[in-house]
């Protein structure tokens, strides 16, 4: 009983500190102008409102507080102890808010502003950066904050705001986003060079059902991708080792400790043969996704309309 009520006061306490933050936060910049001012009269001209209205906020932000902020002398008042006190917190939330006020004016700027933009780490090191290349020719002030992450991590991160669109795989279908197929990009069975299979150039994904497999852990889309046509071609596969990233599994394969269903490399790997599957149809679609009803920037618009345009050609060849 006695932590139940502990966390009822608590949760008052809270409550109060939020009523009073609502308050206050109307009359903060009124108190600032004044205290540099220490003349009403002179802070209500140069802030452009009515001397009583001022007189009046002052007031009322005293009785708020329990305070007196200000000595009073005629039409010239100076700040008490507790007023310089108050003061430089004023001072330093105002500069929060007008840095965070500048923060997204410059963000929103169609010539200059930021787009937050996610990938898959296999999309990293040849396609987003020709892309981006290819985007900033006719926008070249706009810039660009980049996450590298597994598909659903950006799902995530979409949702909660930290991202304004994101190239994934597989292309999610949920309600609350909107998402675009682009393109797809084949997979291939990635064996060592000295492999029974390594002289082959193609091979139906049941051929290698006895194999052992290197692959992501689950929750990555190449996984779910991986798993799935494991199933269609009719077995359950034998997996060895599971990672995090697609080169760093081109190198177990190397090393002998397995085969692996992988897109190509952007550069060719020493050390592996990579073939053609045939049969089932491997591949993973390439997809760009955003919050639903989210309201876009004009850079993020005109980046969302370029990604759009390049549907069929967005991988290079």
């Amino acid at each position: 009983m006695v932590h139940q009520q502990s966390s009822q006061a608590h949760l008052s306490s809270n409550s109060d500190t939020e009523d009073m933050a609502l308050l206050l936060a109307p009359r903060l910049a009124y108190f600032a102008g004044v205290a540099r001012t220490e003349h009403v009269t002179r802070a209500a001209h140069e802030m452009n409102v009515p001397q009583s209205t001022l007189s009046r906020a002052m007031v009322r932000l005293e009785q708020d507080l329990g305070v007196d902020l200000f000595a009073r002398h005629g039409r010239t008042v100076s700040l008490t102890p507790a007023g310089r006190t108050f003061l430089a917190s004023v001072e330093r939330a105002l500069a929060e808010i007008e840095r965070a006020a500048e923060e997204v004016r410059v963000d929103s700027d169609p010539a200059a502003g930021k787009v937050a933009f996610g990938f898959l780490h296999t999309l990293g090191a040849e396609t987003v950066p020709g892309l981006l290349h290819a985007f900033r020719a006719d926008h070249p002030r706009v810039r660009f904050s980049l996450v590298q992450n597994y598909g659903e991590a950006m799902l995530e991160r979409l949702r909660a705001g930290e991202l304004d669109l994101c190239l994934t795989s597989p292309v999610p279908d949920a309600p609350d986003l909107v998402a675009r197929r682009l393109d797809e990009q084949k997979l291939r069975l990635v064996v060592p060079a000295d492999h029974r299979l390594a002289a082959r150039r193609r091979i139906r994904l049941v051929e290698a059902a006895e194999e052992t497999f290197v692959t992501l852990e689950p929750g990555y889309g190449l996984r779910r991708i991986f798993d799935s046509l494991c199933r269609e071609a009719g077995f359950r596969p034998k997996v060895a080792f599971e990672g995090e990233e697609a080169e760093t599994l081109r190198g177990l394969v190397a090393a002998g400790l397995g085969v692996a269903l992988l897109p190509p490399p952007t550069v060719p790997r020493p050390g592996v043969v990579e073939l053609s599957v045939t049969a089932p149809r491997a591949v993973r679609e390439i997809g760009v996704a955003w919050l639903a009803n989210r309201p876009d920037t004009p850079p993020v618009a005109a980046f969302k309309k370029f990604l759009q345009s390049r549907r069929g050609n967005l991988l290079p060849d």
